[in-house]
């Protein structure tokens, strides 16, 4: 992130620029945006529950990533909150935006939650969280996990 004018949103409808990034996703074989938008079409998942949230980064007034926060629905125990559908657009990837995008995740998630996982498939996605500062977990619902108490 150099010069660029970056802002992170809350995201309250989807446009052509999310679908615009879950095209990209398909093309590199991640199959979660086409969900995040089959999903929030159906009205399964818009991200509006209690301290549930779709956030954005645009830059330069285009979308460039996204990532939300749900309710876990793996787990019975509504302190735990789940990180879903995070993608960076290759333009934008290794210059902090998916990390800002997730630490702002992470914080806001703290005001509402005690405990965030996520599942994620690939050992580049792995490393990345947990530079963050997730850690591996065993659980079967879960690859990492964070505890936001902390």
């Amino acid at each position: 992130m150099g010069s660029e004018s970056v802002t992170l949103r809350r995201v309250h409808a989807l446009d052509g620029g999310i679908a615009r990034l879950a095209g990209e996703a398909d093309s590199e074989g991640h199959r979660f945006m086409r969900r995040l938008l089959d999903e929030w079409c159906s009205g399964a998942n818009r991200f509006n529950g209690d301290g549930e949230f779709l956030l954005g980064v645009d830059i330069n007034g285009q979308i460039a990533a996204i990532g939300g926060l749900n309710l876990d629905p793996y787990a019975a125990d509504a302190r735990i909150c789940r990180l879903r559908h995070v993608y960076v657009s290759s333009a934008a990837r290794r210059n902090g935006v998916g990390s800002l995008l997730v630490k702002r995740i992470i914080f806001d998630a703290s005001r509402s939650f005690a405990t965030l996982r996520l599942r994620t498939a690939t050992p580049e996605a792995a490393a990345f969280y947990e530079r963050l500062g997730l850690r591996k977990s065993n659980q079967e619902a879960a690859t990492h996990i964070l505890d936001l108490q902390a």
